[in-house]
């Protein structure tokens, strides 16, 4: 497709977790051939604090992150985007911006952690899901052979993943555990 590294935007209304999780993500795991980005429809203006501590917990710089608008990478001069990934059901039904450059995009949704209501323990739980779900998926999108996908094959592809099944809450509670290093 390019010869350049693919550049990857995660969007979702608020872009104050999901869609940061991706960024971090793909910048993390994708080094060299993929950069990450966010942004969303009706941007918070800050990270979600859950989120910048889950990421901290998982190693994650965290210093430079913010909460943009989507309109951002859609102006002149803003990086070309391959891939465009709608990490929730609103962003997906919103009208978006016309990318340059027509990237590849499908929907990747994931319940939103910051809906969750309860006590600490069960809002951190939905934070840590979520990452997870996200980095397995991302992981997924990441071993793909890019070059020798056809556009058809490769959209095939990338619906798929959105269907991968989000893991359950055992599951991450042992990802986290194997991310310490326990």
């Amino acid at each position: 497709m390019v010869e350049r590294p693919y550049n990857v935007l995660f969007l979702c209304t608020w872009n104050s977790a999901r869609s940061i999780f991706g960024e971090c993500i793909v910048n993390r795991f994708g080094r060299g051939q993929f950069n990450g980005y966010s942004a969303g429809s009706h941007p918070k203006g800050e990270v979600h604090p859950l989120a910048l501590q889950v990421l901290r917990r998982n190693n994650y710089l965290t210093e430079d992150l913010r909460s943009k608008d989507w309109a951002e990478f859609a102006e002149p001069g803003a990086p070309v985007m391959d891939f465009v990934f709608t990490v929730c059901d609103r962003a997906a039904t919103e009208v978006c911006p016309v990318w340059p450059g027509q990237p590849m995009t499908a929907h990747w949704g994931v319940p939103d952690p910051a809906e969750v209501e309860g006590n600490e323990v069960a809002r951190m739980m939905a934070f840590r899901q979520a990452f997870a779900a996200l980095q397995n998926r991302i992981q997924i999108f990441l071993s793909l052979p890019l070059a020798s996908l056809d556009r058809l094959k490769l959209q095939r592809e990338l619906d798929a993943i959105g269907q991968t099944p989000l893991p359950v809450l055992e599951q991450v509670e042992q990802f986290q555990s194997e991310s310490e290093g326990r």
